[in-house]
């Protein structure tokens, strides 16, 4: 027994290893839902004062999961965007675990990480306020990116600046997306926006007016992505936006309404589809309907918003159902003076 014991205590070791040492499922770190914990080592002034897109550099990740496993290894990020780069403490950032420095979390690939414009309290309502457009779209549709809650500890590696800890949340990766939904990417085009599959277009159209958010293009490639069905190479592509930090339903004081809309505040309503049938706009509006109580729930039990917060969310989305059930209202907006170019 003695000499067997021996040999089971080695094996057992190694499976240990084995199972510690496996790679971080990508789909079920998106599909999870609790918060996750994590720490960013890094040049904090190099990223501040880089003004060129596509510049990585080196710093240092610990991940706490929810099961109390942790994770420390070495990546590479870098800013992105425009506009938040030029005003906020810590720009919008991309992060590459992909690389011989992160083996568990190389499976996450290349992810972005939303995170406040500012470190003070108001700041972090912002990001929790988007996060909740990209789960309010998550039950909408299926073709959208998912997104993780996450607790952020910023450290400077040249100790230029305090550490500070602040709410913020991960955006799927693109493939990851498309895959998950049996679909492709195929790079930038510049595909009109009546050239893409219509029924998803609508959709999308709707939900930006919903949120009040007229920060995207399609022929730009402006905060959308298309994917393409894998298996069908003739049909058209599949609109997913992102990128919500400028809707009316975040509100955030540096965001400004589009020069295209003529409207003075962010919160003003403007439909960017085109004319739609009757019988098309209802086959959308009955998916946010029938959604309806499921997207008050989640904002009214998102506890980490104020109740004031949460309360003002629900009566903002709460005018876009009156619309959308006034026949009048739907034929205005969205028939007789939807754009057409």
């Amino acid at each position: 027994m003695k000499k067997t014991s021996w040999i089971i205590l080695p094996v057992l070791l190694f499976c240990s290893q084995l199972v510690t040492g496996q790679k971080i499922d990508s789909v079920k770190f998106f599909s999870d839902e609790p918060l996750i914990e994590m720490s960013l080592t890094t040049d904090i002034k190099a990223l501040q004062t880089e003004k060129k897109i596509d510049v990585f550099q080196d710093a240092d990740v610990t991940v706490r999961f929810p099961d109390s496993s942790v994770v420390t290894e070495k990546i590479t990020l870098g800013a992105r965007g425009h506009f938040r780069r030029e005003f906020c403490t810590i720009p919008p950032l991309m992060l590459k675990f992909k690389g011989p420095g992160s083996p568990r979390l190389s499976s996450l690939g290349k992810l972005k990480l939303v995170i406040g414009c500012g470190n003070k309290a108001d700041d972090e309502q912002l990001i929790l306020k988007e996060y909740l457009a990209y789960k309010i779209y998550n039950l909408l549709e299926e073709k959208s990116f998912r997104v993780r809650l996450m607790r952020v500890t910023y450290i400077d590696s040249r100790n230029k600046m305090r550490p500070f800890t602040q709410y913020a949340f991960m955006i799927e990766d693109d493939d990851d997306m498309a895959k998950r939904n049996g679909c492709i990417q195929k790079g930038k085009e510049q595909i009109l926006t009546e050239s893409t599959n219509r029924d998803m277009m609508t959709m999308v159209a709707v939900f930006e007016y919903m949120i009040s958010n007229g920060d995207w293009s399609v022929p730009n490639n402006h905060n959308i992505k298309l994917i393409y069905e894998k298996d069908i190479p003739a049909a058209l592509p599949y609109v997913v936006p992102y990128d919500f930090d400028h809707s009316g339903f975040v509100n955030a004081g540096y965001a400004q309404p589009n020069e295209l809309l003529g409207t003075e505040k962010v919160t003003e309503r403007v439909y960017r589809g085109f004319p739609r049938q009757m019988e098309e706009l209802e086959a959308v509006f009955d998916a946010f309907r029938q959604n309806k109580e499921k997207i008050n729930s989640l904002i009214m039990n998102f506890t980490l918003l104020k109740e004031r917060t949460r309360k003002e969310a629900v009566e903002y989305l709460e005018d876009f159902y009156k619309t959308i059930n006034n026949k009048n209202d739907v034929k205005s907006i969205f028939i007789d003076n939807a754009r057409t170019r």
